[in-house]
């Protein structure tokens, strides 16, 4: 599994990041995302001296390549400011938060959102660029792909475009002020008090701690523009915060200005600097398509989240029926920073199915720090350190199986299909219980994989579209447990596969003739 980060054996001093060959890349990719801030802490008690980014050893990045991770992301690695973390420390409600996480926090742990961000440039606190360009070289070393933030709808009130280009932002008035306090603040600069608009999306009060950027002037969009170039100097790609904010629709409905697009400008710019550079979207509102149309690569999958969230097979089979364009480009997860703990938000059996149906369905395989350890508590991003929380061996066992089936050829880089389960007999309503499908490698045997997503005992007869089964006998191994069953393909083609399953019972079977 994931080891938490040791001090590196290898700090070469380069100064720029280089770039190199291009790693091979998967069809269906994993990524593991590191909490920058909270590992940095914990290798602080562990050296007894501040850690950078230079301390994240090699050890360390190879074991997440050795697992079968294509890419790793660094959350929260850009320098934040005081007036940021000034915030985090007033607001009641955040301060609530951190103290459920945290029963002994002091103002020490909390650091200010890693989203209210001053410049991208890597933290002084993390060894500036310098470091963040040798952990790139590093991760590449180790065939690893580096994803960092951008942060696209917003900056820290205490940014240097607040003095040197205050048009980037979003201007408000002494009557806006007035009748919404929660979307608006007056600034002091050196050009006299002025009020700007907070951060935010349409549908909640302002993010008291940023500044929201303002797409509608083409002198801001040129500026972010270049910086997602500047970026790319030092990563393979980014995860973009709360992308579909900045979409021209949705900027005009919470803002009342159509700006011009920017997305899909801005992305053919990027790689046409930078080659396969990758762009990761953070999208809600059903925008995942729009976004893609807009060139990137991968969108987050909320929907089948909280459709397994849900506990319903339907929905999630149907859900799985959608273009495989889509389905390609969809980020499948259970957990992020974002979202609470799997663990503490699913029943152990649950957490299972979920699994099994979220990593080995297509997509990008995207897992969060601690999942694999069966974490339960959320870190805020506000906060820079993490609770101490002991190891759920059952959970770690579990991801440890599940790694080695989402990074079999023929998962990683095969062809999928949804496949149909019918009643078991008459009246046998609960084959809707189950969300089946396969994957093959070109001219082998399938992989299939059936989940029985209900709270209830379910059968089905499983209907095998596979011809080369025909006339032999078949041998199904089930590569997430111990059985073995031996069947005649003849029968498994003319019936299909009986299946008899326990609430929440799965098998990810490699079929042999």
């Amino acid at each position: 599994m994931a080891a938490t980060a040791a001090p590196s054996k290898n700090q070469g001093r380069s100064g720029s990041a280089e770039r190199s060959q291009p790693l091979p890349l998967h069809k269906y990719p994993s990524l593991y995302q590191v909490n920058t801030r909270a590992t940095m802490h914990d290798l602080s008690v562990k050296l007894g001296r501040s850690a950078t980014l230079d301390d994240v050893s090699d050890e360390y990045l190879s074991s997440l390549a050795q697992q079968g991770f294509d890419w790793v992301w660094f959350l929260g690695v850009w320098q934040t400011g005081a007036a940021a973390r000034a915030v985090s420390r007033s607001h009641q409600e955040w301060i609530d938060e951190y103290r459920q996480t945290l029963g002994d926090f002091t103002d020490g742990d909390i650091c200010g959102s890693c989203f209210a961000i001053t410049a991208y440039q890597a933290h002084t606190d993390f060894g500036g660029n310098d470091a963040l360009a040798r952990l790139y070289k590093r991760a590449h070393q180790q065939g690893l792909r580096l994803l960092l933030d951008f942060v696209p709808n917003h900056t820290a009130l205490d940014h240097s475009w607040l003095e040197t280009h205050p048009d980037y932002y979003v201007a408000g008035t002494d009557e806006k002020l007035q009748h919404e306090p929660q979307n608006y603040v007056r600034l002091n600069t050196s050009q006299g008090p002025r009020i700007f608009a907070f951060g935010r999306d349409p549908y909640f009060a302002g993010w008291p701690d940023t500044l929201q950027l303002n797409y509608a002037n083409p002198a801001l969009q040129a500026a972010m523009r270049l910086e997602l170039l500047n970026i790319s100097e030092f990563c393979d790609g980014v995860r973009c915060d709360m992308a579909m904010l900045i979409l021209p629709d949705v900027f005009e409905r919470t803002w009342g200005m159509h700006p011009e697009p920017f997305w899909r400008k801005t992305i053919d710019a990027v790689r046409a600097s930078k080659a396969g550079f990758l762009f990761m979207a953070e999208v809600y509102w059903d925008l995942e398509w729009t976004l893609q149309q807009e060139g990137f690569d991968y969108t987050y999958d909320k929907r089948l989240y909280d459709r397994l969230r849900e506990g319903h097979a339907t929905p999630v089979r149907d859900h799985l029926r959608a273009d495989m364009e889509f389905q390609r480009k969809s980020a499948r997860f259970l957990e992020n920073h974002d979202e609470p703990r799997v663990a503490a938000t699913f029943t152990p059996e649950m957490h299972r199915a979920a699994a099994i149906i979220t990593y080995l369905c297509p997509g990008l395989r995207f897992f969060h720090d601690g999942q694999f350890e069966g974490r339960v508590k959320r870190l805020s991003v506000h906060l820079g350190r993490r609770p101490e929380e002991s190891t759920n061996e059952s959970i770690r066992a579990f991801y440890q199986q599940l790694l080695k089936c989402i990074h079999e050829p023929a998962i990683r880089d095969g062809q999928w299909q949804l496949l149909n389960a019918t009643p078991a007999w008459v009246s046998n309503w609960t084959f809707e219980s189950f969300v089946c499908f396969s994957w093959q490698a070109d001219g082998e045997l399938p992989f299939l994989v059936v989940v029985n997503y209900s709270d209830h005992q379910s059968q089905c007869y499983l209907q095998l579209p596979f011809d080369t089964l025909r006339s032999h006998s078949v041998s199904l191994q089930d590569l997430m447990g111990s059985a073995i069953y031996e069947r005649v393909g003849d029968e498994l083609l003319s019936r299909g596969l009986y299946l008899d399953t326990p609430a929440w019972g799965f098998h990810v079977f490699k079929t042999t003739i």
